[in-house]
This record gives structure tokens, sequence and C-alpha cells, in this order.
């Protein structure tokens, strides 16, 4: 089963929604790096569900115990180990799905792919709840790039149709960075935020689910991480971006928008400034070839409508070969969009460490 990912730093996620506990292993993960037990708590805090209408009323603490790997308040070079405990599980509200799996969930592909032994309550290993293990293994990772001088950092760019103001991609500052991470609603541009939330509410009240995009940025990249050209930034990043469930685009820079430019336009000229080579723009997202050349890494991921909506559908009853009415009972949230934020910095900063590992080995600066 593929639920661990990387090449220098491993990570492994393992439980189901509605199993004793779920968790993570981060083996790989540099020795000495300092442990802010605050951070990680906010940032776990950040993705924890029950917090507004927005969100599934299941309401879990994600309190990450930590089993081995950190002592004296850092890491010990060890494989880091935690385990989030579920605490309110309503399982009988999954018995239908058996049957009737649900339009656009993994109800019936996991049914097949494991031959009808895997756990369907919640949506089991196929659950949004994985992503907290996740959240806990990109904060560590982002401590240790902090350590490097690298910053990463998201915005919620649109929720539908409503669009917030993107990144000045050729300058994001750390202190903007900083202050969307303490937003419980991390925009840019303040108007756009109640025009997201009706859209959001009128998804929730006409028993429906919405999609947005989050932007991301990674900062102070040293030029030069990365392999052409099956392991490039792109790749790499890519792939741990869709392993996010729900997550079904990703680009980097100007992204599909670059295909309608001129090259002259397009390409992103050079200029020396203070012993560094910057770039007058920045349409291809801070890489090249699948390197990283020293400006933000930009990164956009679309996440798809929640799959579990309480309107009825329609669906195939598997026993009988007949299509069916189907209600979704459960908590579910109208919009994911916007608890994906920490999710997407956690998938790139996971990513990025296994890329700066590959770049410059184990050894301190």
């Amino acid at each position: 089963m593929g639920s661990v990912w990387g090449t220098n730093l491993k990570v492994s996620i393992f439980g189901e929604s509605h199993g004793g506990g779920i968790g993570c292993v981060l083996d790989g993960f540099p020795s000495g790096v300092p442990f802010d037990e605050e951070f990680v708590l906010q940032e776990m805090s950040r993705r924890a569900p029950g917090k507004n209408k927005q969100s599934t009323a299941r309401k879990e603490s994600d309190l990450p115990q930590i089993l081995s790997g950190i002592y004296n308040e850092k890491s010990t070079g060890t494989p880091i180990s935690c385990v989030i405990e579920n605490a309110d599980q309503h399982s009988g509200d999954y018995k239908n799905l058996v049957e009737h799996p649900r339009p656009g969930h993994a109800d019936y592909t996991g049914s097949v792919r494991f031959h009808g032994c895997n756990d369907p309550r919640g949506g089991g290993h196929f659950s949004g709840r994985l992503t907290a293990p996740l959240v806990f293994a990109g904060a560590m990772c982002k401590l240790f790039l902090r350590s490097k001088g690298i910053e990463v950092g998201s915005h919620i760019a649109s929720i539908g149709q409503i669009m917030d103001t993107p990144f000045d991609d050729i300058s994001v500052p750390a202190e903007q960075l900083a202050q969307l991470r303490s937003q419980t609603f991390p925009i840019i541009n303040p108007a756009a935020e109640q025009a997201m939330l009706r859209l959001i509410e009128e998804a929730r009240m006409s028993q429906d689910s919405v999609g947005g995009i989050i932007e991301c940025a990674a900062i102070g990249l040293p030029v030069g991480i990365g392999s052409p050209m099956l392991s490039s930034v792109e790749s790499r990043v890519s792939s741990m971006l869709f392993s996010v469930p729900a997550v079904k685009g990703v680009e980097f820079g100007a992204g599909f928008a670059i295909s309608s430019m001129r090259g002259s336009e397009a390409n992103d000229r050079m200029y020396p400034q203070d012993g560094k080579v910057l770039c007058e723009t920045n349409h291809n997202g801070g890489v090249l070839g699948g390197i990283t050349n020293g400006m933000p890494m930009i990164v956009r991921a679309a996440i798809k409508p929640t799959a579990s909506i309480s309107r009825e559908q329609r669906t195939l009853k598997l026993t009988t070969g007949e299509v069916e009415p189907l209600v979704i009972k459960g908590r579910h949230d109208p919009c994911i969009v916007t608890r994906a934020a920490p999710v997407i910095e956690a998938a790139v900063a996971i990513a990025l460490t296994d890329l700066y590992l590959e770049a410059y080995g184990y050894a301190r600066s």
C-alpha cells in the first residue's frame, strides 16, 4: 500500500478515520532541530474540525502524542513517531455505504482495490481525517526548513468563483506568511471573506458543497535544489500534493496561463542585485528545469467540493446492480478549503525537506 513517501526523508501515515487513532512516522529527520511545541500545536489547531459552520461538526482535539524522536526539546535523528486519538466517531452513519458507494468518493474504488476488506467507516484510510498526522509531519519539516531560513505559508486563493488577492510572486514577505498563519480565515483581501462565507453558507443550506484553490509560497529557498528530469521540484512537490485527499489540480507560477503567453512575456528576465541573481517576473514559479532559481516558489492546489453531501443523490447498489436513491448521513464539511491551508503547506514542506536533504545532506550549517 502506498502510505510511505520520500527518498531522504520517509513519511509513513497510518490509521483509519474511525479507528482507535491515526498517526505518522518520520524516518530520516535530521538531529538537532529545536522542537517548538507551541508552533506544532498551533499548526494542528489550524486544521482541526468543529470550530464553525464552515467545517464538520465532528470535534477532535488533534493533540499529537509523540512517542519517539524528540529528547531535551530537540530531534534525536531517530524516527519521530506520533499518534493522534480518534475520540468522536459516529460509525453507524456509514453502514449503508458498503452497498451504496458515495458518488465522488473512494467507497467503490477502495472496495475493489482491497477486495471488500477496507474499513468504510468515515472513509477509513481514504478520509480527510488522515491529513491530521500529515500536518504534524509538515510542522516538523517547517521547523527544519525555518532553521535553514526557509518559510512556507499559504492563503485561500479562491472559493468557488470568489477570488482573493494573489501573492506578489516577486516578493512574498515572511511577515505576511506569519500573519496569514494566525488568521482563522487565511486571506489577503478582507473584502473577499464575507463573500466566500456567504457562498459556503449557501452551499450548506442547499445541502451541497463548494471547492476552491489554495495558493502556497515557499521563500528563502537557495538556488540549485531539485534534479532533472525525473526528480524535479515540480514532480516531487506535486507527488505530495496529489496525496492530499480532494486535490485534483496543481500548478506552479503562471501555471496553465503560461501556455497563452508569448515567450518574450513568459521568460523571467534575470538581473544582479547585492550578489544575487533575481528575476523581473516569476511566471515560472521559482523553478527552472526542475531546479529552484532563488525566487519564491509559488504553487496552487485545486481542491474539489466535498464529495459527501446531504442532498439526495443516485448511486449504484452493488448487491443488486440497480441505481437507487442515496442520502448520506454523518457530519461533513460544506467546504474543506477553509481547513486545507495547513495541509497544503505541510505537503509542500515535507517535499522541500526531502529535496533539501538530497541537495545538502544531513550536515548542520
